[in-house]
C-alpha cells in the first residue's frame, strides 16, 4: 500500500473546516479513500450500509475484480490455480504467501495428515444433537467445541501457536464435516485414512460403510477438488469479516471460524447452491415446460427468479464458473443414465443452454455462476443439498484462517468497532410507572 500525493479534501459547509484525506493506492483496484482523520479533524462518521464502499482492512491475499470477471489468490490467476494445483497446494499458497516446493508441499501434508483425528470424547458430543439437525448447526457447535480441547495451547498473539491452531482446523474439519452428514443420515462415523489424499479421503469419509469402501472416480475427487479451490477463499465477504471481526476481539480461531460458518450458514451467502437444486426440484415436479420458467424468469412483474445465475460481485461472467463447467459436463457424462438424479441434471444442462444463448440473459449478463454448477456437481455424486453449505465451510476454512492470521500478525490491528447513525429518540426524562 502506498499513500502516493492524491488526496480528497473535505469541507464542512457549517464551520468551513476543512480536512485532506489521503487516497491509498493497492497494487491492484480503485483508490481507497483514507478516511481516518475524518472524525478526528471534523467529528463525522461515513455512512455505509453493508460496507459495500468501506476496506476494513489492508489484505495480501485475494483480489477480486468484478467488473473485469477476476479472482486471484496471491497474485494467481484462479484459471492457472484450477488447471495446475490442488487443494492442498492451495492452501499452503494462501496460508503462507507463495507457492510451495516439492519439499515443502510434502511436509504440509504429512503435518495435516498427522491432525486429522478428532478427539474421541468429539463422537458423544454429537450424540447430544436431535436426530434431525441441521448439519451446518452441528458444524457451527463442533467447530466452537474444538476450543475446549485446546484452549490452553492457544497464544493468539504467538505466530507459532497460530500456525497450529490453523492446521488443526483445516486437518480436522473434512472429519467434523462427514461426521455432520453420517449423524444426519444415521450411519455410523468414518476415521481418516492417511493413505488418501485431502479431497478423497473426505469422500471416502462421506461414503464407505462397514465392510464396504467407497472409492471415487478420478473424475468425481477432481470435481471435488475444484470446487474446495474456488471456494478457498473470496476476499472480505460476509463470512470472512465475521472471523476478522470475532478474531479482532482476541477470541480463540475455533470461537472466531464459529462465528464465520454461522454467517455462511445464511441462504443470502453460502445457501445459493441449495437454492439452485430446490429450483430445479421444483420444475421437474411441476411438470411443466423449461419455457414457462424461463418466460417468469423474464417477467419483471413475478416474483420467480433463475438461481444459480449472474453473482452480486461479478457483473461479468462469474471466473470460477467457466472452470468447473467442464468437470461438470465431464461427471455427468462418467455417471451416465444411471444417476437417479438423471431428471434434475438434463434439466439443469438444458437451462444452462437456454442462458448462454438466450439474448435476454446476454444482455443482462446473467451468466450461470459458481453455485449452479457445484449444486449440480454436488446432487450428481450423491451429497443431500443440507450438506452443501457443510462443504462450504469446508473449502473456506483456509481462506477464513488466512485472513485471521494476517489480521493478527498486523501490528496496527485493534479490536473491530463499527460506528452507527442514531435515529432513536433524544435524550428524555423517565417517568414514572404510575403517570404513564
Amino acid at each position: 500500500m502506498s499513500k502516493g500525493n492524491k488526496t480528497v479534501t473535505i469541507t464542512d459547509n457549517d464551520s468551513g473546516k476543512q480536512v485532506e484525506l489521503p487516497v491509498l493506492e493497492g497494487t491492484d483496484g480503485p483508490g481507497t479513500i483514507d478516511i481516518r482523520a475524518l472524525y478526528k479533524e471534523l467529528g463525522y462518521f461515513t455512512f455505509d450500509p453493508g460496507f459495500v464502499s468501506t476496506a476494513s482492512c489492508e489484505s495480501k491475499i485475494t483480489f477480486i475484480d468484478g467488473d473485469e470477471g477476476r479472482l486471484a489468490y496471491r497474485g494467481y490467476p484462479i484459471e492457472q490455480l484450477a488447471e495446475k494445483s490442488s487443494y492442498e497446494e492451495t492452501c499452503y499458497l494462501l496460508l503462507y504467501g507463495e507457492l510451495p516446493n516439492a519439499d515443502q508441499l510434502e511436509k504440509y501434508k504429512n503435518i495435516i495428515k498427522d491432525r486429522k483425528m478428532v478427539d474421541e470424547k468429539m463422537r458423544r458430543f454429537f450424540l447430544g444433537f436431535q436426530h434431525d439437525a441441521h448439519p451446518m448447526a452441528m458444524m457451527v457447535a463442533a467447530v466452537g467445541a474444538l476450543a475446549a480441547f485446546y484452549h490452553e495451547q492457544i497464544d493468539v498473539h504467538d505466530p507459532v501457536s497460530r500456525e497450529l491452531a490453523a492446521h488443526r482446523l483445516i486437518a480436522k474439519m473434512p472429519t467434523i464435516a462427514s461426521w455432520c452428514f453420517k449423524f444426519s443420515a444415521g450411519l455410523p462415523f468414518n476415521y481418516p485414512n492417511v493413505e488418501l489424499d485431502y479431497t478423497a479421503d473426505f469422500l471416502h469419509m462421506m461414503f464407505s460403510l462397514p465392510g464396504r469402501l467407497y472409492q471415487a472416480s478420478p473424475t468425481m475427487v477432481r470435481a471435488m477438488d475444484l470446487i474446495l479451490i474456488l471456494h478457498a477463499d473470496h476476499e472480505q465477504n460476509a463470512s470472512t469479516s465475521t472471523v476478522r471481526l470475532a478474531g479482532s476481539s482476541e477470541a480463540s480461531p475455533f470461537a472466531a471460524l464459529s462465528a464465520g460458518i454461522g454467517s455462511l450458514w445464511g441462504p443470502a451467502h453460502g445457501g445459493a447452491n441449495e437454492a439452485v437444486i430446490k429450483m430445479l426440484t421444483e420444475i421437474v415436479e411441476s411438470g411443466n415446460d423449461l419455457s414457462h420458467y424461463v418466460d417468469r424468469a423474464k417477467d419483471k412483474n413475478d416474483r420467480f427468479r433463475l438461481m444459480g445465475f449472474g453473482h452480486r460481485v461479478y457483473k461479468n461472467y462469474d471466473p470460477r464458473a467457466k472452470i468447473i463447467r467442464q468437470v461438470c459436463h465431464d461427471l455427468l457424462k462418467e455417471l451416465g443414465d444411471d444417476n437417479p438424479n438423471r431428471p434434475l441434471l438434463e434439466t439443469a444442462m438444458e437451462l444452462e443452454k437456454i442462458a448462454l444463448e438466450d439474448e435476454y440473459f446476454i444482455q443482462r449478463k446473467l451468466y450461470p455462476n459458481v453455485d449452479f454448477y457445484s449444486g449440480i456437481i454436488f446432487q450428481a455424486i450423491g451429497i443431500p443439498v443440507s450438506m452443501f453449505t457443510v462443504i462450504f465451510a469446508l473449502a473456506r476454512t483456509v481462506g477464513w484462517l488466512s485472513h485471521w492470521m494476517e489480521m493478527m500478525s498486523d501490528p496496527d490491528g485493534r479490536i473491530g468497532r463499527p460506528r452507527q447513525l442514531y435515529t432513536g429518540y433524544a435524550e428524555r426524562d423517565y417517568v414514572d410507572i404510575n403517570k404513564r
